[in-house]
This record gives C-alpha cells, structure tokens and sequence, in this order.
C-alpha cells in the first residue's frame, strides 16, 4: 500500500512514526497521548510496513517498563487512599513556616531525594499528589510554580545513580558502570545540573511566589495502619530497587512485586477496596509506551540504528570531545522530538553497538536524562506528571511547558556536559 503513495518503505515508516509523536505532543482533539502512540503502531502494521510478529516482539521488550510502573502506580494510588501524602503534606507545611520560598526549596530537596533514590518516574508518580497536597493544606492560591518541580526535578537528578532513571540501564546495559566510578563520573555534572535547574526555576517562578501566603496553623490528619504500611512500603521499594541495580537485576519485577503487595497487604487490612484502587491507576500509560516501542521497532528496522552506530562510531574516533558534546546535545533535542524512552533505546543500542568510549556514552545519557525538561511530552516520567496534575484539575499547555524549557533545561545541560568532558 505504500508503494501506491510512490513513497519509499522507510521514508513512510519515519512519516507515520513522525505523525504519532505530533500527536502524542499536542493531543488533537484532546485525545489522551496513548491513542496516537497505538494508532501510529497500529497504521505501520495495517500498512505491511511492519510484520504483526515484529510488532508484538516491540510489544514484549516493553515488559519490565510496565512491571516498573504498575508497580509505582499501584503504591502511588495506595497511599493517596490511605491518606499518606495528606499526612506528609502537614508536616511539609509546617516546616517551611509561613514562607512560599521555604516551601518551594522544601519541595525541590524532596524531589530530589524521591528521583535519585525512587527513580524519575516514581518522582512524576508518587511525589506530585503529596506536592498537591502540601498546596492545598498551605492554602496556596498558584499551586503550578511548586507542582512543575516535580516534572523538572525528575529529569534533572536522573543521573545521580544508575537507578535514578531506567534509561540509565537501557543506554549502559551490559557495561554499567560500577558505582563507585558512575559516583565519580556523574556526580559533579549531576551537581550542577539540580542546582542550575533549581535557580532557573526559582528566577521563572519568582512572581508567582512573590506575595504568596502559607498558612502555619495547618491540622495534621492521623495516619492510621494503612497508611504506614504504605510508607513502608515506598521505602522498602526504594531499598529494592538499589539492591536490584547492585546485582544487576532489571528494575521492573521487584518495582511490581512490591508495589502489588503492599498494595494487597493495605487492601487485606481495610477488608476491600480493591475496585478502587484500580480504577483510579493511569492504565493509559501502559498502551502509550508499548506504542512508542512499536515505533521504535519500526524505527530499527529501517536502518536507523546502523547509521547512528556508524556516525557515533567515526566522530568518537576522530574527535571524542566534539562527540561527546555533539551526542549529548543531539540525544538531548531528539528525546523531545521523539520522547526519551524511544530516543534513550536507540541511542543505547548505538552506544553498544558502537563500542565508544566512556565519556561520549556519558554525555549521551546526559542528554537522554536531562534534554526532556525542554517539552512536556520529552520524558515519559513528564507524561506521567501531567495525568497526574490533570486529575487534581491542572494542566499545562505544550508552548508554555515549552517556553518555560527553553530557559530551564539548556543552561543545566551545558553545564553538565562540561563537568563531565572538560573536568
């Protein structure tokens, strides 16, 4: 059927891969991002431009991504019910004592602490109900300013530790760094990157900040058992997942047999509620990345991950200081035009294919981490943010989440990847 558009096979695969990210981006008639993921898919097999068995094998190599973030949601959804984030929300209030600056910088050390140690996704998911309610038990009139942290943080402290963000994994793979020189290696250009994105969205957000009242009088709800467990069940989760970094294990499995059973423990305490739980979990996200994998599948297949490979491979060669700044900044614009977790697989496999040295594949996970705080559909832990401020009755639009990364994200970028090439 393509061949009677008079188009060649891949250059239709890439128009249709093309046209499903526009639509991921700007939502025509506001159809939520997994339907234009799915139909693009769908369109390349219905076309015969990619086999129904290539597809499902895209389908499959998605399966510890949806492990990991059932898993996140499952403990998210949980402890919003049992009234965790509420309690949590309380006492953030009372720490920053009356002052919207003091609670924006409380806000932005949390998210910090949540995505290195949780992942940047578990930030997107977990963090940004807890920041929302902080917002409304301070009594806080712009809740926006203190709620976008939670989507810029994610991507910014993505590279403190391998577990930080599951593209780390995917773009290092068999040659993951140990961790005492992934510490040594990103630590400084993870520094500056948190602190750079830090006052850029101070400076952004200094209006909306400015005059805001917090109130201190705030009533702490009592947390009952449910709601510890859940807690408990975060940590446990968070050592979990750095015991399975550690060993070498994917992050997806423990990230879902802890989220589940903490979950079902909550559930057998409370005698029900099981419906409820599940009706309010994102399930949209599940089809919209298995989507993306499809077009990344399709993507493979036309010989764009041999031509990266051969282009990494000559630069890093001939220069590998220009690649390492040229691969960085490329990955980083392309994960916005394609979303990261498809850029952050083909650059990945690039890398390895590729064999370059270790600063050059540095610099690409640099930009797979940091280069989607520039779009709100760059990074899926930026898609998961946004279902998660629509449902509290927020939104952002594409420009002005777009306007706002034009001034964060390049400046913590540049500044990253000279600490890592120069230093």
């Amino acid at each position: 059927m393509a061949a009677a558009w008079g188009l060649p096979l891949n250059l239709t695969t890439w128009i249709i891969a093309a046209l499903a990210t526009l639509g991921v981006i700007l939502r025509p008639f506001s159809w939520p991002e997994a339907i234009w993921a799915v139909l693009g898919a769908g369109a390349l097999v219905a076309l015969g431009l990619l086999a129904p068995g290539t597809a499902w094998d895209g389908v499959l190599k998605g399966t510890d991504v949806y492990l990991f973030l059932v898993g996140m949601m499952l403990l998210s959804e949980i402890a919003r019910k049992e009234g965790l984030f509420d309690w949590l929300a309380s006492h953030a209030v009372r720490a920053a004592r009356g002052s919207a600056t003091r609670l924006f910088l409380l806000v932005y050390v949390v998210g910090t602490v949540v995505t290195v140690f949780l992942s940047n996704d578990a930030c997107a998911v977990v963090l940004t109900p807890a920041v929302f309610a902080a917002t409304k038990a301070a009594g806080v009139k712009q809740p926006l300013p203190y709620l976008l942290i939670c989507a810029f943080i994610a991507n910014a402290a993505s590279f403190v530790l391998p577990i930080s963000n599951p593209a780390n994994l995917v773009v290092f793979a068999e040659h993951m760094p140990p961790l005492g020189r992934w510490l040594a290696t990103f630590t400084l250009p993870s520094i500056l990157a948190i602190v750079a994105t830090y006052v850029a969205l101070r400076l952004t957000q200094n209006r909306a900040l400015t005059g805001e009242t917090v109130a201190t009088d705030v009533e702490t709800p009592a947390l009952g058992l449910g709601g510890k467990v859940a807690g408990a069940g975060i940590i446990a989760t968070g050592a979990a997942l750095i015991g399975a970094s550690a060993a070498g294990i994917d992050l997806g499995l423990p990230t879902f047999v802890a989220g589940l059973a903490t979950t079902l423990l909550v559930l057998l305490i409370n005698r029900g509620g099981i419906v409820e739980v599940a009706k309010d979990v994102s399930w949209s996200v599940l089809p919209l990345v298995a989507g993306l994998f499809v077009l990344v599948e399709a993507l493979e297949k036309t010989g764009v991950l041999t031509m990266l490979a051969d282009l990494l491979k000559r630069t890093a060669q001939g220069d590998p200081a220009t690649a390492a700044w040229a691969g960085g900044a490329l990955v980083a614009l392309g994960s916005n035009l394609v979303n990261n977790l498809p850029a952050g697989l083909l650059a990945g496999a690039a890398v390895q294919a590729a064999q370059v040295p270790e600063k050059v594949a540095g610099a690409i996970l640099i930009g797979v981490d940091l280069g989607p705080n520039l779009s709100v559909t760059g990074s899926l832990a930026t898609i998961l943010w946004l279902t998660a401020i629509r449902r509290e009755g927020e939104t952002v639009s594409a420009w002005a989440f777009l306007k706002l990364g034009l001034l964060v994200m390049p400046p913590a970028l540049a500044l990253a990847l000279a600490a890592l090439i120069l230093v």
